[in-house]
This record gives C-alpha cells, sequence and structure tokens, in this order.
C-alpha cells in the first residue's frame, strides 16, 4: 500500500510543481509550496483514483481532479493549524506554515491554495467538457465552505469541552473530514456521466469513507506514534476535542469503525475484482499506523 501511495504522491506532487511553475511568481509562493509539499498520505487522491480506475477513468484525469483535492486539503490544514483555531505547532513532521512563516502569510497562502484547486480543475487541455467542470466547481465549492470543512472546523471548535450526541458528532466529522472524501467519489462519478441517483450514491460511499478515515485518526490520535504522524498524539484530550472515541470509549468506537468498514465493503461487494484496490484501501485505512 505504501509503493501505491508513493507512486501516487510522486505523480501528483509532479502535476502541482509543474502547475504552480507555469503560474506568476508571488510572495506567497513560498508559504503555499511549504504547506502543500511533501504533501501527507494522498489517501484522498488514492480513493479518487481507485474509484476513477473501477469506473475505466483515464489515469492522468484522475490526477488533475487529485492536485485540486490535495489544494484544498493543504488549504484546510495551514488555517486549522492557526493559533485562533487548533494552534497545531507540527504539521507532518515540520513546523506549521504559520510557525515558519507567519499567521498573516499562512492565511494567504491557505486561502491561494483553496482557490488554485479551481484553477486546476479549469484549465483548458484537460478532456473534461464545460458542463462536466461547472458541476464539479460548484460540488467542490459546497464541500469546501460552510456546508463542507469550514462549517465541520466551526463546529469542532464550537463542540471542544462540550457534551455532544453522536449524531451531532458525526454531522460535524462528516463536513470536517468526509466531505473532501464524498467529493473525490462524485466528481469521478460526473467524468463518467452517471445518473443523479448513481453520483448521490457515489457520494454518501465517500461520506462513509471520511468518516471511517476520521475515526482512524482519533485512534491514532489515541494510540499512534509521533514520529511516525509527524505530528503531535494526545491532543483530543488535552484540547476537550469531541469525538466518537472519546464519547463512546475505545472498544465501542472500534466496533463502530469496524461495522462500518463491512458496510462500506458490502457496497462494493457487487463490483467484484473490479474493486479489488479500492477495497485494499478501505482496509488499510483504519488499520494504519501513520
Amino acid at each position: 500500500m505504501k509503493n501505491k501511495l508513493d507512486r501516487i504522491a510522486k505523480d501528483t506532487n509532479f502535476f502541482l510543481n509543474k502547475f504552480i511553475e507555469k503560474q506568476n511568481n508571488s510572495k506567497l509562493i513560498p508559504a503555499m509550496r511549504y504547506g502543500l509539499f511533501p504533501g501527507g498520505k494522498k489517501i484522498r487522491s488514492k480513493i479518487l483514483v481507485d474509484i476513477g480506475s473501477l469506473l475505466s477513468i483515464d489515469y492522468r484525469t484522475l490526477i488533475s481532479i487529485g492536485a485540486a483535492v490535495e489544494c484544498i486539503h493543504a488549504y484546510s490544514l495551514i488555517h486549522d493549524d492557526l493559533p485562533c483555531m487548533d494552534n497545531d505547532k507540527m504539521r507532518r513532521g515540520k513546523p506549521s506554515t504559520h510557525i515558519k512563516f507567519g499567521e498573516a502569510s499562512a492565511v494567504l497562502a491557505g486561502s491561494s491554495l483553496l482557490t488554485l484547486a479551481f484553477e486546476i480543475i479549469t484549465e483548458e487541455k484537460y478532456e473534461l467538457n464545460s458542463k462536466m467542470k461547472n458541476e464539479i466547481i460548484k460540488f467542490l465549492a459546497s464541500c469546501s465552505g460552510h456546508t463542507g470543512i469550514a462549517g465541520g472546523q466551526e463546529l469542532d471548535l464550537k463542540f471542544e469541552n462540550k457534551n455532544k450526541k453522536i449524531n451531532q458528532i458525526i454531522d460535524m466529522q462528516k463536513k470536517k473530514t468526509g466531505k473532501l472524501f464524498n467529493f473525490c467519489l462524485y466528481a469521478v462519478g460526473v467524468v463518467a456521466n452517471k445518473t443523479k441517483k448513481e453520483k448521490k450514491l457515489l457520494s454518501n460511499l465517500g461520506e462513509e469513507i471520511g468518516l471511517l478515515f476520521q475515526l482512524a485518526d482519533d485512534f491514532l490520535d489515541k494510540k499512534g506514534s509521533e514520529n511516525l504522524l509527524g505530528k503531535p498524539v494526545k491532543k483530543d484530550n488535552k484540547k476537550g476535542k469531541t469525538t466518537l472515541l472519546n464519547l463512546m470509549g475505545e472498544k465501542k468506537a472500534y466496533l463502530y469503525a469496524n461495522n462500518l468498514k463491512k458496510k462500506i465493503l458490502l457496497k462494493l461487494k457487487k463490483h467484484g475484482k473490479k474493486a479489488k484496490e479500492l477495497t485494499s484501501t478501505i482496509e488499510f485505512i483504519l488499520e494504519r499506523k501513520f
């Protein structure tokens, strides 16, 4: 799995490097590059490539969409780390962007990566028609803003040291983490010319995968290795974060996560061997150590 993730990371980073090199130079590019590269695990891009391969979508097209996803993800991490939010000083094994470049530059670099994602999707040379691009852009915007990542982060901050119900936590995590996974599957559905109903099913599957990923992250925060993760552990309890793990306890939360994994895999069963890569990625998500 690591080799497969590394290959997608290499191809995505190569694409992003080339794209940024063609941009007009600005004082923000060093901070943007710092927050974007080396770029983490690329789990979201791997999911996108897996579902795209299952639906016979061209690999280069998938990498270009994945590059936009990674820009959105990097923007969200840069902003989440800010002192006014989660106040995290380490990210991906190095000082957070605001520690390296200052808060103002970090905010502006994050905002620039957000908009860069839309530039990537609108690039003329990619073999997507205008209707597809418009639909992808609209959905990516809804997954990134107040109905998605930003809204989820707001809830995450507001829920600190509060007693919340399971459905409230799930709603928060589906926005903060699930929406970008949701987009990965939905975007592939658009490129594959799937029906509205089929794209809705893909969206729901994406949110479930995102929730599974978030649960795995919560387990890693509690028991993971700081060296492998590249960031401090045991942060959630210190900050009073409201998570399913804290609410349910470790055993019940793991049972919930394992049942969610089985539910996802059951949905993929109808695709048979075509879903082998995606199935392997789902298995990896819950058991990963980094």
